[in-house]
């Protein structure tokens, strides 16, 4: 295809090699609808509820986002994407970001030209079995038959570290979460691998979650991130300082109750600044004044997303671990706003 037919084709969003043109933001105000490209269906990260409304900590970036740049948390088209179908969602302009528990890796920054603004959730590879196995360790899994989802980071850690303690495996490919669930509980695998916190979903799911356990291994680092198309530098910008918004609200004790009180009243300068109050960083990026105040008034900030959606007091019981505030020893932390 012609690189002029490609350009017509994907409507202007889209240059040769993936990268993005800098229409996006115009784009995506034009269309009065933001194309969030989401996961399949993972219980507590994102999926649908009976009403068919989107939930779920990742969602929760996609409603943050239209409310920053189309004034309305309901402006999103959910596009659901597998993990062998979801760069190239993004890439080919189908959506617009993608809030989909992607691992931020060299090789998909690079060589797959994508941008990874920021690291929502801090993960690692684990391992779940039935308790009837009677394993403990993943080490005990040799010659064992493990549901893999392709296309992922996962397929590859699963491969090192099987070949680094020396046992074997037989790996059971799989498409989705929702056919790894099934052919986990049909008993065609005898462990189910993927991040920790989406076999924590997952298993929150099951009929009777206390049959299966989470082995203790962490084999790897994943930093589950948000991305967007390589060159489109703008987009980019807005997409991060959203979800920074999200993280120096928690940080500086802005909560969606309180959030108005602090508009008004609050005497930091920071706070002042986030909220609009002061210094007009929207205008830096193409935005009003009370962009960062709406993301925040979408679903709370990040602490309060992450406990409504996936914390302790959830079906999905994970705790904050590395995704607690820098000050509780966490890893999240939002750059200064000034």
């Amino acid at each position: 295809m012609k690189r002029s037919v490609l350009l017509a084709t994907l409507g202007g969003a889209v240059l040769a090699g993936g990268m993005a043109s800098a229409a996006t933001l115009d784009e995506v105000k034009a269309r009065d609808v933001l194309n969030c490209g989401v996961n399949t269906g993972l219980a507590g990260f994102a999926a649908p509820d009976a009403n068919g409304n989107w939930q779920g900590f990742d969602v929760a970036v996609c409603k943050a986002l239209a409310a920053a740049v189309l004034g309305d948390a309901t402006k999103v088209k959910y596009v659901p994407t597998t993990g062998q179908t979801r760069f190239t969602a993004l890439s080919s302009g189908e959506v617009d970001v993608l809030a989909r528990n992607s691992t931020w890796s060299f090789q998909r920054d690079t060589d797959l030209k994508l941008d990874f603004v920021a690291t929502n959730y801090y993960d690692g590879q684990g391992f779940m079995v039935p308790r009837a196995l009677g394993v403990t360790s993943a080490t005990e899994l040799d010659g064992a038959t493990v549901c893999i989802q392709t296309g992922t980071t996962t397929e590859l850690n699963l491969a090192d570290w099987f070949r680094a303690n020396n046992i074997t495996y037989q790996p059971v490919n799989i498409d989705s979460n929702a056919e790894g669930e099934q052919q986990y509980l049909a008993g065609a695998c005898d462990a189910y691998t993927t991040d920790a916190s989406g076999l924590a979903a997952t298993r929150a799911a099951f009929a009777n979650p206390d049959d299966h356990i989470i082995l203790p291994e962490i084999i790897s680092k994943e930093p589950l991130a948000i991305a967007v198309r390589h060159g489109d530098n703008e987009w980019g910008d807005i997409v991060r300082w959203t979800f920074f918004a999200l993280v120096a609200a928690e940080d500086y004790g802005i909560t969606s109750a309180n959030l108005e009180e602090q508009a008004a009243n609050s005497q930091n300068p920071e706070v002042q600044r986030l909220l609009g109050k002061t210094d007009d960083l929207g205008a830096m990026i193409g935005l009003d004044a009370d962009w960062a105040k709406r993301a925040i008034a979408a679903s709370g900030n990040y602490g309060e997303i992450f406990n409504a959606t996936i914390g302790e007091a959830t079906p999905i019981k994970l705790n904050r671990g590395l995704n607690a505030q820098w000050t509780q020893g966490g890893l999240m932390y939002a750059p200064p706003f000034r």
